[in-house]
């Protein structure tokens, strides 16, 4: 516990460091939307200070579980966002958000709070990487759930990508209903809350890992019920055969779509 300890100011101030580049770069690009693409590099720069950190401390299978499945998803995530990114101005969501907003606000409620988040929702993975027990069979189910979670996540990116290009070349119109796009609203956020939720269970298969549960609530939350599904669902909902796609397709949890 005193190294565990002694590791957080390092985990704070690797996410600090990747906030401060992400402003840099935001400045440059005149966009406050380049968080977006790093607020999976803000996981993954606590998951490698913390197990750099660990080195000599904690079970070591758990460790590189711990530090594969979160840069594996931070780093998927910053690509997949940073390249969809590439030549669009500021997201309306940002300009919406900060109107009439000073540079000090900007601050606190873009970077601020991100940052505040990733550090406390990464508390599984640096709470784990000084747990001492072995790997039982929670950790390797919590490793199966990871695995759908990327799956639902990369799969359903690709998917909407793909239709979007259709899209603009004329080959497709309406709303994006196909491929797991049937079954959930949502797959790529139904698949980033399972993602936390197996690193979760890996670092709550030993003690003192359970009690970081309040970690993968608050992700689970904000994607189900907060800044994700919410705020995207108010503004798709004026786009042409949403409110359909909304009354006959699950919100979150992949379903079977509803007959009407």
């Amino acid at each position: 516990m005193h190294d565990f300890a002694l590791t957080l100011p390092w985990t704070g101030l690797a996410v600090f460091l990747v906030l401060l580049i992400t402003y840099l770069a935001s400045s440059i690009a005149k966009k406050h939307s380049v968080i977006d693409t790093a607020w999976g590099l803000l996981f993954s720069a606590a998951a490698v200070a913390a197990f750099l950190r660990s080195i000599g401390d904690g079970n070591d299978v758990r460790r590189w579980l711990l530090l594969g499945m979160t840069a594996i998803w931070g780093g998927r995530l910053a690509v997949h966002i940073g390249r969809r990114s590439i030549g669009r101005g500021e997201d309306p969501r940002y300009e919406e958000m900060l109107a009439d907003r000073g540079q000090l606000q900007t601050i606190v409620m873009v970077y601020g709070l991100q940052g505040v988040l990733a550090y406390v929702i990464s508390m599984p993975v640096q709470v784990g990487m000084f747990s001492t027990g072995g790997i039982g069979v929670l950790a390797w189910i919590g490793v199966l759930v990871w695995l759908v979670g990327l799956f639902f996540e990369s799969v359903g990116d690709s998917q909407m990508e793909r239709f979007r290009d259709q899209k603009s070349r004329g080959e497709a119109d309406g709303v994006m209903d196909h491929g797991l796009w049937r079954y959930t609203r949502h797959p790529n956020y139904f698949g980033d809350a399972c993602v936390w939720l197996g690193i979760f269970l890996v670092s709550a298969d030993s003690w003192p890992g359970l009690l970081t549960f309040p970690a993968p609530a608050i992700m689970i939350y904000l994607l189900a019920f907060g800044s994700g599904k919410r705020v995207l669902e108010r503004s798709m909902a004026k786009r042409p055969g949403y409110h359909e796609y909304m009354a006959r397709t699950s919100g979150f949890v992949p379903l079977p779509p509803r007959r009407g």
